[in-house]
């Protein structure tokens, strides 16, 4: 009887400690970083040392993980192969070929011997489990090579919204550059609603920073001091030195919600330290190796200068030959031609410009709301998402598809015409003509 308690106690305290240290596993991401299994891909390297965030306790992962960051931007996108298609009963029999009802089927984590691009570490021919009579159903398509579907101008498999025939079809004939080049533009800047007297501040407050407030969209709109360095504006609370991006969000939610949702924000969002850019896996500048990613990483202190969070600040991290090209590039005129006064509003093309792109819609009272978009990820991969939400707004349909599809020319930050053909056009242009054969 002694031997089967001391046997249970034993065991009993096994159990406890291995059931303890999982759970310090699992809540301490520095114990978690040395376990990680393989390398984690481009767009979750930087939250890889958080395993709760896609792993449940017994570390698998679930569909559900995945939605909580990549649901609203599918239905936003009208996802071309949502879920609910591999659920429906009539496509039963395709799951017993590739089961496409769950993420991790095509986005396997610390794989990087078999991953893609995007993520998917399907190979890439793996269009083909559905698709492998299309050669019938469209004889302009008889031949070509299943590991080309996805390849930059043809199909996208979550988002097609750019790229899905009729679309392409009512903008074949277009010109290279549209006869108006201009992107959407902000309302004119408004009058100060107050005197540009800050309120309320210390008395040791750097002068320079009232010159800066003073200039700024918040000194317009009337915004004080106390709006971000006291809770709520209430000048009877504790003066906040630093404010955090909390305070940001009580104006400014939806951009932030943005850079959360971005791989700018995406640590924030995980409750981990902001980013730097020593954590980033494309090149970047030394000097700001340290620095970390917040509202006001882009948007100076104070000064807010938008001007300059559009080209400048991107520039004071980001060192890959497509950044480095970007100050000799035709773009780059012209953005320095719209700040200098000489060039119209919304003609200039900055950084922000195509990677933020400008959003406009309408409220309630039929007022034209513009807005940017903070998720700089929302339109960059794959690129094609940049032709609808910019590109189409200055150059015409048959230059963007090649230019998106020509690597080098976007190394070189578009300083001429592209080197590479797409032929989704001539497809389409060759699909009519059969048909108008058949008739």
């Amino acid at each position: 009887m002694k031997r089967k308690l001391v046997i249970w106690l034993t065991w009993s305290g096994v159990l406890w400690g291995a059931a303890g240290l999982c759970a310090v596993f699992f809540f301490q991401p520095k114990l978690q970083s040395a376990f990680i299994p393989g390398s984690t891909t481009r767009g979750h390297h930087q939250i890889e040392n958080d395993c709760q965030v896609c792993h449940t306790p017994w570390m698998s992962v679930k569909t559900d993980a995945c939605n909580q960051c990549h649901e609203e931007d599918l239905k936003k996108h009208r996802d071309t192969h949502p879920m609910s298609k591999f659920t429906d009963p009539r496509n039963a029999d395709r799951l017993q070929t590739i089961a496409a009802d769950e993420c991790v089927t095509c986005h396997q984590e610390h794989r990087p011997e078999i991953t893609h691009a995007m993520g998917v570490t399907q190979p890439d021919d793996f269009c083909i489990h559905c698709h492998q009579d299309v050669g019938t159903d469209r004889p302009t398509h008889a031949g070509l090579p299943f590991t080309g579907c996805n390849a930059s101008g043809c199909h996208n498999y979550h988002d097609n919204t750019a790229l899905y025939e009729a679309f392409i079809d009512k903008r074949k004939n277009d010109p290279a550059n549209n006869r108006r080049q201009q992107v959407v533009t902000r309302a004119p800047r408004p009058e100060p609603k107050t005197p540009t007297v800050p309120g309320v501040f210390p008395e040791d407050t750097d002068p320079q920073v009232l010159h800066d407030w003073q200039a700024s969209a918040h000194a317009r709109a009337g915004v004080s001091c106390a709006e971000c360095h006291q809770e709520g504006g209430d000048v009877a609370k504790p003066w906040i030195q630093r404010p955090g991006m909390d305070s940001c969000a009580r104006c400014h939610e939806g951009p932030v919600k943005g850079f959360k949702t971005g791989l700018h924000g995406m640590r924030v969002a995980a409750g981990l330290s902001p980013m730097t850019p020593a954590q980033a896996r494309i090149p970047m500048l030394a000097s700001a190796a340290h620095s970390e990613l917040t509202c006001n990483s882009c948007h100076a202190p104070h000064a807010y200068d938008t001007r300059k969070a559009a080209a400048e600040s991107c520039q004071s991290c980001h060192d890959d030959t497509h950044t480095r090209a970007y100050a000799a590039s035709p773009h780059a005129k012209l953005w320095a031609a719209e700040i200098s006064g000489v060039g119209k509003p919304g003609t200039g093309v900055s950084c922000a410009t195509c990677h933020l792109p400008r959003t406009s819609r309408f409220d309630e009272n039929d007022e034209k709301i513009v807005s940017v978009e903070h998720n700089q990820n929302a339109n960059l991969r794959p690129n094609d998402k940049m032709i609808r939400t910019v590109c189409l707004d200055c150059h015409g349909m048959p230059m963007v598809l090649d230019a998106l599809a020509d690597r080098a020319l976007i190394d070189r930050n578009f300083d001429g015409p592209p080197s590479v053909h797409v032929e989704s056009i001539d497809l389409i242009l060759k699909r009519k003509a059969l048909k108008a054969q058949s008739k």
